[in-house]
C-alpha cells in the first residue's frame, strides 16, 4: 500500500467516525425528547417503560434521565422510582408563553402606533446576548424600510437594547458590558463608562434613543414593556430614517412610545 494511499485510508476512516459521532448525538438528542413526550403523556414512568418505549436497554435510558435531571428537566420521587417532568419545563415553557403572551397582545398596539407615527414599530425581548425582533408593524411612510422581524440586534446600539440593559440585575448587566462593545457607526458609544451613565439616563427617564448608533441614516426610539410582576420583558421601539425621525421630534416620539409600551404592559397584566 503507498504513502498517498494510506493516508487516504486513513481520512476516509476519521470523516466516518466523524460521521458515526454526529449521528450519534442526533440519535441521543433525540431521544431525550422523546422521554419528555413520555413523561408528558403518562406524568411520571419509572426507568424500565421508558426504555421498553424507547426499545433501549436500561442503561441507555438511565442515562437519558440523568442527564435531563442534571438539567431540571425531569424529577425523581424517591420513595417510587418514578420519574416526572421537572421545573426547567417550567422554566423553559415560560420563557415561550411570554414571547407568545407578548406578541399576541403587542400586535394591535404597535399596528396603532404604526399607523399613527408612519413609522416601524418592533418589540423586542432579550436573548442572550442580544436583542431579538419578535413582533414588528410598518406605517404608511415605512414602506421601504428594512425587515427586522427576527434580527438579533446589539444591545448597546440600539434602543430597544438599552431598554432591557438598563433593566437587568447588576452582575448581569455588568457581566455584559464587561464585553467589548462594537462600533458600527462613528456614532456607536464603545466606552462602558459612557454607556452605563446613559443606561442610568434611561431607567430614570423610561426611554431610550439610538440616534445613528447601529447604522448611519436610522434613529430610534425604545420604551419598557411589563410583565405583571413589574419585571422588563421587552422593548417597544420606533424606528426611521433620521431625516423623518429627527432630534428635535425624538423626545415627543419617545414620550409616545412609552405611552404605547404601557399600553402593552396593562395588556401583560403589570398594574391590574
Amino acid at each position: 500500500m503507498t504513502r498517498k494511499r494510506a493516508a487516504a485510508d486513513r481520512t476516509g476512516a476519521a470523516r466516518e467516525r466523524t460521521s458515526r459521532g454526529a449521528a450519534g448525538v442526533i440519535q441521543s438528542v433525540d431521544r431525550a425528547v422523546s422521554v419528555l413526550e413520555i413523561l408528558a403523556r403518562h406524568g411520571e414512568a419509572g426507568v424500565t417503560d421508558i426504555a421498553d418505549e424507547l426499545d433501549v436497554h436500561k442503561s441507555t435510558a438511565f442515562r437519558l434521565l440523568g442527564a435531563l435531571e442534571n438539567r431540571g428537566l425531569v424529577g425523581q420521587a424517591q420513595d417510587r422510582g418514578k420519574y416526572f417532568l421537572g421545573a426547567g419545563v417550567l422554566r423553559l415553557a415560560g420563557a415561550a408563553a411570554v414571547r407568545l403572551d407578548i406578541s399576541q397582545e403587542g400586535a394591535p398596539v404597535c399596528r396603532e402606533l404604526a399607523d399613527e407615527l408612519g413609522e416601524t414599530v418592533n418589540i423586542a425581548v432579550l436573548d442572550d446576548d442580544a436583542a431579538v425582533n419578535i413582533m414588528q408593524a410598518r406605517g404608511p411612510a415605512s414602506v421601504t424600510a428594512q425587515n427586522w422581524l427576527g434580527r438579533r440586534t446589539p444591545l448597546h446600539a440600539t434602543s430597544s437594547g438599552k431598554v432591557l440593559l438598563a433593566h437587568l440585575p447588576v452582575t448581569l448587566r455588568e457581566g455584559l458590558l464587561a464585553r467589548a462593545l462594537p462600533r458600527f457607526t462613528e456614532h456607536t458609544v464603545t466606552s462602558a463608562g459612557m454607556l452605563r451613565g446613559e443606561l442610568e439616563s434611561v431607567a430614570a427617564q423610561g426611554f431610550a434613543l439610538a440616534v445613528e448608533e447601529l447604522e448611519p441614516g436610522l434613529n430610534a426610539v425604545a420604551a419598557p414593556v411589563r410583565a405583571h410582576d413589574g419585571r422588563v420583558i421587552g422593548a417597544l421601539s420606533v424606528s426611521g430614517p433620521a431625516y423623518r425621525l429627527v432630534r428635535e421630534r425624538l423626545p415627543e416620539l419617545a414620550r409616545r412610545t412609552a405611552t404605547a409600551a404601557d399600553e402593552l404592559s396593562r395588556r401583560m397584566g403589570h398594574g391590574i
